[in-house]
C-alpha cells in the first residue's frame, strides 16, 4: 500500500482583500479601543454622517408652519400698552358700526375677558380689498 504523505506547508500570508474585511468586521463589531487609530476614524465617520447627511439625504422632518389660530385671531400690545387685535375678515359678516363691534366683542372676550373696544379699523390691501380688521381694545 502506498503512504500517502503529507506536507506541511508554511501558510500563505493572507490575501490582502481578507484583511480589508477583517477591518471592516472589526469596524462593525467596535473592537478598537479608545485613542487608537481606528477608533478615531469610526468616531470621524460618525460625526461626518450626522453633521452631513442632512444636507445630502432629505429625512421629510420639516418642522410644520405655525398656523394662526382657527378664529385667525392675533393678539399683540400697542405702545399705549392697549392690546390690538387682528381678526381675519372672514370672522367677520359686514354691517354698520354697532353690528361690527358687536362681532368683535364675540370673538375678543372669550379669549381676554371684558374689555372694551377703543377703536378698530379695517387694514387693505392696495386694491381696496380688507386684509384684515385691527381692533384696539383695554380691559374693563
Amino acid at each position: 500500500m502506498q503512504r500517502a504523505e503529507t506536507t506541511s506547508a508554511a501558510p500563505s500570508a493572507p490575501l490582502p482583500m481578507n484583511a480589508i474585511w477583517r477591518t471592516i468586521r472589526s469596524y462593525i463589531l467596535w473592537q478598537h479601543e479608545r485613542g487608537t487609530l481606528h477608533y478615531d476614524v469610526m468616531v470621524t465617520l460618525i460625526l461626518i454622517f450626522v453633521f452631513f447627511s442632512p444636507r445630502v439625504i432629505d429625512y421629510n422632518d420639516k418642522p410644520i408652519g405655525r398656523n394662526p389660530h382657527p378664529t385667525d385671531v392675533v393678539v399683540t400690545t400697542d405702545s399705549e400698552g392697549h392690546l390690538m387685535y387682528q381678526i381675519s375678515p372672514g370672522a367677520i359678516s359686514a354691517g354698520d358700526d354697532h353690528s361690527l363691534r358687536e362681532q368683535f366683542l364675540r370673538i375678543i372676550e372669550p379669549i381676554s375677558g371684558a374689555v372694551s373696544i377703543v377703536s378698530y379699523e379695517a387694514v387693505s390691501d392696495g386694491k381696496g380689498r380688507v386684509q384684515s380688521y385691527k381692533v384696539i381694545v383695554e380691559r374693563e
